[in-house]
Formats: C-alpha cells, structure tokens, sequence
C-alpha cells in the first residue's frame, strides 16, 4: 500500500472538515498507534496481519490530517523497547518495516509533487544496515520538500532522546565547541532528534491506554492530550475531526510556545556542526548496498 493516500473525502466528510477549520488547526500532531497486536486477537488473524493494517491506517490519517490543514504528524512507530519482544514478532516488524521503506523510495515523485518531507527519529544504530540504509535515503530523498512532514518514531524512546542530546551537549564542551555556560534548554531542545519541529500540539493516544510510553516526553509540556478508546487499526476520519475538535476546545488555555532568540554564535556555530555530522552520518549510511 502506498505511503500516500489520494482517495477523496466523501462530500459529507468534506463538509465537516470544512466547518472544523473556521477554529484554529493544530499545526503538529502526535500519535501514538496503539492496538494493532490487540486488533489481531480481536479479529482471530495473526499479529504480522494486524501490523500490517496499521500501516494502512497510517496512510489513511496522512491523507486525513492533509485535508484538514495539519502539516506535521509525528507517529511512534517502533520503540526501543519493543525490542525485548518474540524474535519473531520483532523480526515481523523488521520486514514490514523493509517492504514499506523500499516503497517510499519507489514514490519518489508522488511525494515530491505532494511536498511530503519524511523524518525518522531515533537510534538508528541499533537498525540492522539493510533498514538503516532505506531510511537514510528516504529522508536525504525527501529534505527539500516542505509542504507536509511526517516524523517517524522509529528505535526510538524520549530517554535515549534525552540521553543522546546531553551526550551531544558533553561532547561539544569536551571539544572546546561551546563552553559549560551555554548550556540551556535551548540548546539541549536543539539537541534533540526532533529539533526541527515545534512542539506538538495535539498529542493523540489510541487504544485506551492512558501512559506515554516514553514518546516525546521532552516536547509535550504544552500539548492537548486525546486518549481514544478505539485501537489504531479502528481509528477512523471521525476519531480525528472529534480530537481536533477536543483540541479545539482547549486551545485557549495552551500557553504561547516559548520563542528562542539564539544571539551566541558560538552556540549558532555548533548547532550547525551537529547538523552536518547527522547529514555526514545519512549519507554514509545510504551508501550501505541494499536489494531493493
């Protein structure tokens, strides 16, 4: 199934979409795809089959939050501790996760002409080389493009996050790239796997569960919480329109979002390096050989 999902909105969904967009749009929504090992023992099917429709339903969300005017969608795809599970359930992943990259890369255009930049967040080295290389392509691939992001949470848990940006941070003063007084929020919230997107502001779970589950915890301190009961595979246009609509009611009481002014260069200076040692680190990953 592709990534990108052009079938159109019923006249009656269009409607409504148009009536939720005279209040304000959250500009970055998170979610949390909760339910697909929960949706296959509901439906007698085998867990792989359950994952698999999750994807289906993520592609149909994209398409959703596009229509409504949402521009950035972070999805928690795969977390770190996902790993402690069956080798074969974590291998299961591993494969969906092959067959759905590699057609990324084979949408080039679609995406291009859509303006759809893909982001991966998390410890890629803890990928196998073949997964790591996918991704590394797809984002070199899609960086330019900047009508719609879709930030995807991959190996990932806010605890590494956290952890990997105050290493940044230490290396940097080690150095001698910036010095122990320049450490602030600022710069550990640069520092971050997710430094190019604002904070969410709506913060979707689904299935019922109402925990975090260590995603994006550094970035939710403003964020309108939604926990819906459906599991992820069941989560329709009508679950979206009622939490955005839920967001809606709360958004006058979110505080403004704090505005960075970054006035020390030499702080400008290492952010900049940070970022082109994560560039260097991509392209040197997708030149590992891979059978697409």
């Amino acid at each position: 199934m592709s990534w990108i999902n052009e079938n159109p909105l019923t006249y009656f969904q269009s409607f409504c979409s148009k009536v939720l967009k005279c209040g304000p749009i959250p500009r970055h929504v998170a979610i949390i795809m909760d339910g697909n090992r929960r949706f296959a023992r509901k439906t007698n099917v085998e867990k792989s089959i359950g994952h698999s429709k999750g994807f289906e339903k993520l592609a149909d969300t994209l398409q959703w939050c596009r229509e409504i005017g949402i521009n950035e969608v972070t999805v928690y795809a795969f977390s770190i501790e996902n790993f402690k599970r069956s080798s074969e359930e974590v291998e299961t992943l591993m494969q969906l996760s092959r067959e759905k990259f590699k057609r990324l890369l084979e949408e080039k255009d679609k995406l291009k002409e859509n303006g759809v930049s893909i982001r991966v967040i998390g410890n890629l080295s803890l990928l196998p080389d073949d997964i790591r290389s996918l991704i590394a392509k797809a984002i070199l691939m899609t960086q330019n493009n900047n009508k719609f992001f879709l930030n995807v949470a991959f190996a990932y848990t806010s605890r590494d996050e956290i952890t990997n940006a105050i290493k940044t941070v230490v290396n940097g003063v080690h150095n001698g790239l910036i010095e122990k007084k320049d450490i602030d929020e600022e710069l550990l919230t640069k520092c971050m796997y997710t430094s190019k997107s604002p904070d969410p502001d709506l913060y979707i779970r689904t299935s019922g569960e109402v925990r975090f589950s260590d995603f994006l915890l550094w970035q939710n301190s403003n964020s309108v919480l939604c926990f819906v009961e459906v599991l992820w595979p069941e989560f329709s246009f009508w679950h979206l329109l009622k939490a955005v609509f839920y967001y809606q009611r709360h958004y006058i009481g979110i505080p403004d979002k704090m505005i960075y002014v970054n006035e020390n260069p030499r702080k400008k200076d290492f952010l900049k390096f940070v970022e082109d040692e994560k560039i260097a680190e991509l392209k040197m990953y997708s030149n590992i050989p891979i059978n697409i």
